[in-house]
């Protein structure tokens, strides 16, 4: 194996279990670590891009910490890469997760009280006393009780679970209800239900469910085409782009509208939300996408409103080509 994702060695140290496949200076056996904030960047190398994230209570296998951060795998997919070793911890087990969209920590067992923290739609937390309405939470902390699902719970529709994240904006290699892609959407929905699933959108096209007639009924199937997305009968539910640039229909075609003018944005949005066009007609700042229904896009497009990707195709040509992919149905 040669993906640097799931190969858990860095030269100077690997997993124990890559003793004889790679070379390294030190063969280690993994230490079990939880994160410890909201969100936990998982890194590319110390200090660099963010492939995906982890979520509060999510556990990380420590390799070796080097300069300020911790090499090793999330055991939940595999993927490996560096977590900054302040975000992580040594905390009791998980007992439940957090089903609802997000959910607030309460400094003591009253709705009323200061907040220590947000905690996003599939974070993990370990509950010293269940009672209603709120749970108190071995780490310190109440969380309205309602919010949380036993882990030994899983959800039963992965699609269900998608669609509390609608609205959700669009980050490169997010995985929480604070900024998520849409293998992240992917991922947070299938783990929320039990079902294993890798964390990028190549990895989940190799490896979830199996090959579907795109005609069949199937919600809670993903659809793979470079992207994935959840299929909901009849809306699939996706992600928009990471960079969008808005045009605008013109009789002569699709033309960037002048500086300073303002467009609805295509997705789910509040009725009347528009997007900022840049100076001269830049795009403006990576972020601006939403999770949103295929069906709410079109609509947008019929309008006269699109989105460019970052590649250059416009967004309603992505949205026909949306249906020449393949479809792979969990059994």
């Amino acid at each position: 194996m040669t993906d640097r994702r799931l190969l858990a060695a860095n030269g100077r140290v690997a997993h124990i279990a890559l003793r004889g496949a790679v070379t390294a200076r030190r063969f280690v056996a993994p230490v079990r670590r939880l994160v410890a904030v909201p969100v936990a960047d998982l890194l590319a190398a110390p200090d660099g891009a963010r492939d995906r994230q982890l979520l509060f209570g999510e556990a990380f296998d420590v390799l070796e910490i080097d300069r300020g951060h911790a090499f090793g795998l999330a055991p939940r997919d595999g993927y490996v890469g560096y977590v900054a070793a302040g975000a992580l911890t040594d905390a009791a087990a998980p007992t439940h997760r957090v089903a609802a969209r997000a959910t607030h920590v309460y400094t003591a067992p009253d709705i009323k009280t200061g907040e220590i923290a947000t905690l996003s739609l599939g974070s993990r937390v370990a509950v010293a006393d269940d009672g209603a309405p709120l749970a108190r939470l071995a780490t310190g902390g109440f969380v309205p009780a309602v919010h949380l699902a036993p882990l030994d719970r899983p959800e039963p529709d992965p699609v269900a679970v998608a669609e509390r994240l609608l609205g959700t904006p669009y980050l490169w290699g997010g995985n929480s209800a604070f900024g998520i892609d849409c293998s992240g959407l992917v991922q947070i929905a299938a783990l929320a239900c039990g079902l294993p699933c890798p964390g990028d959108s190549d990895l989940q096209a190799a490896a979830l469910g199996t090959a579907t007639p795109r005609d069949a009924p199937m919600r809670g199937a993903i659809w793979c085409s470079g992207r994935v997305m959840w299929r909901s009968l009849p809306n699939p539910i996706g992600w928009s782009t990471p960079t969008p640039i808005a045009w605008r229909w013109r009789s002569r075609g699709w033309a960037r509208p002048s500086r300073g003018s303002r467009i609805r944005a295509a997705g789910r949005r509040p009725a009347g939300a528009a997007l900022p066009v840049g100076r001269g007609g830049d795009p403006p700042a990576a972020g601006c996408g939403t999770a949103f229904r295929a069906t709410e896009w079109a609509a947008a497009l019929r309008a006269g409103t699109a989105f460019e990707t970052g590649d250059g195709r416009m967004a309603h040509r992505g949205c026909a080509r949306a249906f020449s992919g393949t479809f792979r149905a969990f059994p």
